[in-house]
């Protein structure tokens, strides 16, 4: 038998380390040897939760299940793990230092099998290289102090070559990001974020990684009978109770009127608001306060949403929004004539696209205008995620990329980073794709139609729209 004892002090207290260290997920962020890892049992980290992770070896990888065996919360974890060559219990213990860090010891006893026996003489001193290696790979993991986000020279040159920067919204382009990612290990208890269309998808898998992560959730979903089972789930799987949801059709601005009066009367500080709500229409739809369906909810509700919980968002201190935008957004220009789709040659698809380019335009806005406040907007987007509503939307294009599209927790990967990781709040306006901000203009004919003076005439516009839509008048037009 091999024995490794290893030990770090970090800044981080016992509770959050122990958060992050105990989802054995994380070894494929700070322990050199994983490069994939997945927890296998479903609910909240207990005794008997399992985990597969896939690590390299000199000559091939290695495939080990492991088992939880017991755990305190906060101070301790055992983990037993058997592969084809070993077997392996680590056990991780963390005690609190007087300054408020974690002292984490680390003991690890291997087992090998079959002629693997015999050598382990001979393979002692690299395993030992091996532990310092992933214990110093864990102390990186939690202290947590990657430098501001910036593109790397690679996607930098696929977008300036399109049909490069395009194929990167597959499953391909996240696989191949995640390479260069940084460990994400912050904790989010005591921070309070709002996640809209959070009944499947991408709004679903955000949240769940959120909760997870600590936070405590309000989502905004139409369906009583959907917000119910998507509570309850999340609540299961995660562990976490502060999770409840607020009922609110957004395509109606009653609905989103009514919805911030709710949680203005809650009185509780938003830190993070996700503007992930959204439908592609076919055919041309209009709601029931006479709004082109696609304008009214993939731009003016996140946009009459945001602003009427500005004074939540001041309250958080170093709020973040995020609006989710589309990929689709790069093949039209802002045109803020065309924001309200016409019957006439009317297409749901272009009518998404333009109003995700106008959200992203917004997004730069508000980002100059509330940089004084302490609020951080970015957009994203989730590249082709394999999510219901692109099934049932474009199913001709969901029956052709299927096979490269990208699940919804990757999909959703960058908006918990956006939410969550301390370098991601240190810019603002940009638009971001696995973890990077990317260019917001693919084709040199959209960037040269977004000038000056059509930027302007979106922010006129919208305020228009909203000047000409006050509460009570959404009120009695929902009525109708």
């Amino acid at each position: 038998m091999i024995t490794l004892e290893e030990s770090i002090d970090v800044t981080r207290p016992p509770a959050e380390t122990f958060r992050y260290v105990s989802d054995f997920r994380t070894t494929a962020e700070w322990d050199a040897t994983a490069f994939r890892a997945r927890k296998d049992t479903p609910g909240p980290i207990r005794e008997g939760t399992e985990y597969l992770v896939d690590c390299s070896l000199p000559v091939g990888s290695v495939r080990i299940r492991y088992r939880v065996t017991a755990l305190r919360p906060g101070e301790f974890i055992e983990l037993v793990g058997n592969s084809r060559l070993f077997t392996v219990t680590d056990r991780i213990t963390f005690t609190p230092r007087d300054d408020g860090g974690t002292h984490i010891d680390y003991v690890a006893d291997f087992a090998y099998k079959g002629p693997l026996a015999s050598l382990e003489g001979a393979l002692r001193e690299g395993m030992e290289r091996m532990g310092r290696k992933a214990l110093e790979g864990m102390r990186h993991a939690l202290e947590d102090r990657p430098p501001p986000p910036v593109i790397s020279s690679c996607n930098e040159r696929a977008d300036r070559m399109v049909l490069p920067g395009l194929a990167l919204f597959s499953r391909l382009g996240y696989r191949r990001g995640r390479k260069r990612w940084e460990p994400l290990s912050a904790d989010l208890s005591g921070r309070h974020a709002v996640i809209t269309g959070a009944s499947s998808g991408i709004g679903r898998a955000a949240a769940l990684r959120l909760a997870e992560l600590g936070a405590s959730l309000t989502l905004v979903m139409r369906d009583a009978g959907k917000a119910e089972a998507t509570v309850a789930a999340l609540r299961a799987e995660s562990g976490n109770e502060a999770i409840r949801a607020e009922l609110a059709d957004l395509a109606l601005m009653a609905d989103v009127d009514a919805l911030v009066t709710r949680l203005k009367t809650s009185g509780e500080p938003i830190d993070i608001l996700v503007n992930n709500a959204g439908a592609l229409f076919n055919p041309r739809q209009e709601t029931a306060e006479g709004l082109e369906a696609s304008f009214a909810l993939l731009l003016l509700s996140p946009y009459r949403l945001t602003r009427a919980l500005l004074p939540l968002l001041e309250a958080g201190g170093g709020a973040r929004v995020i609006n989710v935008v589309s990929g689709g957004m790069y093949s039209r220009p802002l045109e803020v004539r065309k924001l309200v789709a016409r019957e006439e040659n009317y297409s749901g698809s272009v009518a998404y696209a333009r109003c995700k380019r106008a959200l992203m335009v917004t997004t730069e806005q508000w980002a100059d205008a509330w940089a004084e406040r302490g609020i951080v907007v970015n957009a994203m987007h989730p590249g082709w995620a394999d999510t219901p509503g692109v099934e049932s939307s474009l199913p001709g294009f969901h029956r052709l990329t299927r096979r490269i599209l990208r699940s919804p927790e990757e999909g959703a990967d960058t908006v918990v980073w956006l939410a969550a990781a301390p370098e991601a709040g240190e810019v603002s306006g940009l638009l971001f794709l696995d973890r990077e901000p990317r260019t917001t203009h693919l084709l040199a004919r959209t960037a040269a139609q977004e000038t000056a003076e059509e930027r302007e005439a979106l922010r006129e516009f919208l305020a228009a729209q909203e000047a000409a839509f006050p509460a009570d008048v959404a009120k009695s037009a929902a009525a109708r």
